[in-house]
């Protein structure tokens, strides 16, 4: 059993936000098999606070104005070196790309497999809503 349609939609849909962003390394990982708190991880890190901020509000502002959803909860703004917005289907992780190097959430969930984000890899790119 893999994460649910409307899962992985909401991942694709934070994902390409951050693509936008200039987000780096932009990962998902199908974790509903190893957890029962979410079904989806999404990974993507920036190279100073500011561009983490910039990811996260412009994650935010995709997820409300496409899909009409706010984070349940939110963790590290304050400092914008790794914030996590939990939506429940959807767990984000943002992080200062050093701060993802020292983690490494990707070997943590190795066993996760990795979901395809089906992203434009250039955010300059013109794209039809």
């Amino acid at each position: 059993m893999s994460a649910p349609e409307e899962s992985l939609d909401l991942s694709r849909v934070a994902a390409q936000a951050a693509v936008d962003k200039f987000a780096q390394e932009v990962i998902g990982l199908d974790v509903s098999e190893l957890v029962v708190i979410t079904d989806v991880f999404l990974v993507c890190s920036g190279d100073s606070e500011r561009q983490v901020s910039a990811i996260v509000d412009g994650i935010e502002e995709a997820l409300l104005t496409e899909r009409r959803r706010k984070p349940l909860r939110r963790e590290g703004e304050r400092d914008a070196r790794w914030v996590l917005l939990d939506y429940g289907d959807i767990v984000v992780h943002v992080q200062h790309a050093e701060d993802r190097a020292f983690y490494a959430l990707e070997r943590l969930w190795r066993d996760a497999p990795v979901i395809d984000l089906q992203i434009d890899e250039d955010p300059t790119a013109d794209r039809k809503s």
